[in-house]
């Protein structure tokens, strides 16, 4: 078979046509032949067994019966006609019945000819019926090409409407292995082949779509997991190799003054063995000649600002630039903050840039970052602005990455002649599988352990009717002096929800805490961010003792005095949200708490998230999961929804073959980069064509 024989426009397969074609393509994206050999079953039905009428059981199972029609007539009923037949074998009698496409129906039939019939039973009056049966002539039944699992495939309203059904799909398949012969190419290699035992791809696919047996499915879809995942990984791994060989960047060679002086006279605390060992693989990567591109996780408060700050002192030591983006205003006012309290023993000139930056500020930054006076610039998309052009721009550090699309990251890269150096941080914990498939082109580090002295945040879940016992406990709280978040999902009234919405929230607050003992500030999306700071730095210096917010304040707000974090509705958060809110208390030396309000209607999704918070805190645990609850789309937000365009894969039920999958690819890129041994020529031949028809970037939006 040619190579590009796959690559043949649908409309020319037998039994398709240009009108079918029109609605493949449309409904189930089956532009050719190769597109219509991927669209493997949801399911199988079990048709190994034939079933005798006297057998018949009065359950919603499907059955196949073989027996002869001895009868039809059409019976009147209230509203139009319907068509029933008597159908017999040798130990009983039933009725077919069609309540539509009578006359095809009984024009096609003929009397006392044996038929397999499969479908639903029906019991009433005594005996059974089968409405709408599929049926076939024993003597064709027994010619396909089929097997004893039918396939399931995947199918819309407009398909069925128009005709197309599973039995059409799977004639149109028939059709597709008679066309091939079922000759296709192999696309791993022998010794792989070899050593798990997989099954050869003719094999695989003939039995991916008419099953010889159970046992022959299994290994089909093994094999077939494990070669879209491979060939996956191969790809992301393959692009890091490039990167790393084609896209070089600065080597900083120099570790200097400025991280020297820092690291010995200035540092807060004693830096904690995963921090030391993130340091240190960053240090690698900048000082080789390839441009870093890493990613850093760390949970809620596992310090990765310290991280970033020696990262950007590197660059620094060097005679470079560089610059922190971050999601939010708040948090990149709060990363600026930080970094001046950190450097202001060093002579370091550091400047934030954001939406609400004054036209004259923002004359000065640009002047500065030009003629290189300026030496790290914080900020948020604002930085992207073509405007904003820097002098030697040597290190780029994103933080909550998640929330820029591709496109904006890229710009980024071409305020330089060479790209710079980039550091992508998260605190949403991404789970092992999806880290592998979404990020498995970025070298990873993992900031696994919290800094010492940092106490457990306790959580707890109460329900609605214990909201008196809750607020004792918050005037208790404030009564020593701390401060209290108090959360809410919705910011106006809901028709639909029967949630509270912050404002009637606040005013109950209010009511509960009232002036002038108690202040509470307000914060949500929709005040304007003067408002908004306002609100937050009263709260940050202590004027009020209760923050009543909406998930704004989800990444980077830091208030050490705060120790109880209430989340209202908790059922209508997400596990990662529960997550990222909690981390925002727990920062200072006292006992903090997190406790999550819902009403006594629970889904069991909303009981797993609950009983999953108040029993950790690992955020690697808590992302897994997420992952197990949400699937791959949700998780990374909704501009990538739907991360992984999978064709048989599942990255959350087959991890452990993911696994498998990318450790094979990384061995054998060790062994053979550029995939020139004869054993490896299959694979290199399959991924020029992937390269060509389908990249790694359709997998992954």
């Amino acid at each position: 078979m040619k190579p590009n024989f796959l690559q043949t426009p649908i409309e020319y397969l037998k039994g398709v046509g240009q009108h079918r074609a029109g609605l493949l393509k449309k409904e189930l994206e089956i532009h050719t032949f190769q597109d219509l050999l991927n669209l493997f079953p949801n399911r199988y039905l079990d048709r190994t067994k034939y079933y005798k009428i006297q057998e018949l059981q009065r359950n919603n199972a499907d059955v196949q019966l073989i027996g002869k029609i001895t009868h039809i007539k059409m019976v009147e009923q209230k509203r139009g006609k319907r068509l029933v037949a008597t159908f017999r074998d040798e130990s009983g009698v039933m009725e077919l019945i069609w309540f539509r496409g009578h006359k095809w129906i009984k024009d096609n039939l003929k009397l006392n000819e044996p038929y397999v019939i499969f479908g639903k039973t029906k019991w009433f009056n005594g005996s059974f019926s089968m409405p709408h049966p599929e049926i076939e002539a024993l003597k064709e039944h027994k010619s396909k090409l089929r097997s004893a699992l039918q396939p399931i495939y995947p199918s819309t309203e407009k398909l069925t409407n128009a005709n197309i059904t599973n039995r059409m799909i799977s004639g149109l398949m028939e059709n597709l292995f008679k066309e091939t012969q079922n000759n296709f190419v192999e696309t791993l290699s022998i010794p792989l082949l070899e050593s798990f035992k997989l099954l050869p791809k003719n094999k695989a696919l003939f039995n991916i779509h008419f099953p010889e047996s159970g046992d022959l499915l299994a290994r089909a879809e093994y094999r077939l997991k494990f070669e879209e995942l491979f060939y996956i990984q191969l790809q992301l791994l393959m692009k890091n190799l490039i990167h790393k060989s084609k896209i070089k960047g600065y080597p900083f060679e120099n570790i200097g003054n400025y991280f020297n002086t820092f690291y010995k006279e200035h540092l807060p605390f004693e830096l904690t063995g995963a921090q030391k060992r993130v340091i240190k693989e960053i240090r690698l990567d900048l000082g080789s000649n390839a441009q870093m591109n890493r990613l850093l996780q760390g949970d809620v408060g596992s310090g990765k600002t310290i991280v970033a700050l020696l990262s950007m002192l590197i660059a620094l030591d060097n005679g470079f630039q560089a610059c922190l983006m971050a999601p939010t205003e708040i948090l990149s006012v709060q990363h600026y903050n930080g970094l001046l309290e950190l450097c202001k023993d060093l002579e370091i000139s550091i400047s934030l840039l954001t939406g609400s930056s004054k036209v004259s500020q923002r004359r000065v930054i640009h002047e500065n970052l030009e003629n290189g006076s300026l030496d790290i610039l914080i900020g948020t998309h604002a930085l992207l602005e073509d405007k904003v052009k820097f002098k030697n721009l040597g290190l780029a550090i994103i933080d909550e990455q998640h929330r820029f699309g591709v496109a904006q990251r890229s710009k980024l890269w071409h305020k330089n002649e060479l790209p710079p150096h980039v550091l992508v941080m998260t605190a949403t914990p991404i789970p092992r599988t999806l880290a592998m498939s979404v990020y498995g082109d970025l070298d990873s580090s993992v900031i696994d352990e919290l800094p010492p002295g940092r106490k457990d945040i306790k959580t707890v879940h109460r329900f609605d009717s214990n909201r008196l016992k809750v607020f004792r406990f918050i005037r208790d709280e404030i009564s020593l002096g701390r401060q209290v978040y108090i959360v809410y999902p919705l910011i106006q009234e809901s028709e639909v929800l029967d949630y509270k919405d912050l404002m009637d929230g606040y005013e109950s607050i209010v009511r509960e805490f009232p002036q002038p003992k108690y202040q509470v500030s307000i914060v949500h999306g929709q005040m304007k961010p003067a408002d908004k700071e306002f609100e937050m730095n009263r709260f940050i210096k202590e004027e009020t003792q209760i923050m009543v917010a909406t998930t704004v304040i989800e990444v980077g707000v830091n208030v050490p005095n705060a120790s109880v974090m209430v989340i209202e509705s908790a059922e209508r958060f997400g596990l990662s949200q529960l997550h990222q809110l909690r981390g925002r208390v727990g920062r200072g030396a006292e006992q903090s708490y997190c406790i999550l309000m819902t009403s006594h209607k629970l889904s069991e999704n909303a009981k797993t998230r609950i009983q999953t918070m108040t029993r950790t805190s690992d955020g690697f645990e808590i992302a897994e999961v997420d992952l197990r609850l949400r699937g791959p789309g949700d998780l990374t937000g909704t501009q990538q929804s739907g991360v992984l365009n999978l064709r048989i894969a599942d990255i959350i039920r087959d991890h452990e073959i993911l696994k498998i999958a990318r450790a094979c690819a990384s061995q054998i890129l060790k062994e053979d980069p550029s995939l020139d041994l004869p054993q490896y020529l299959p694979i290199k031949n399959t991924y020029l064509q992937m390269a060509k028809y389908r990249n790694i970037w359709n997998y992954i939006s």
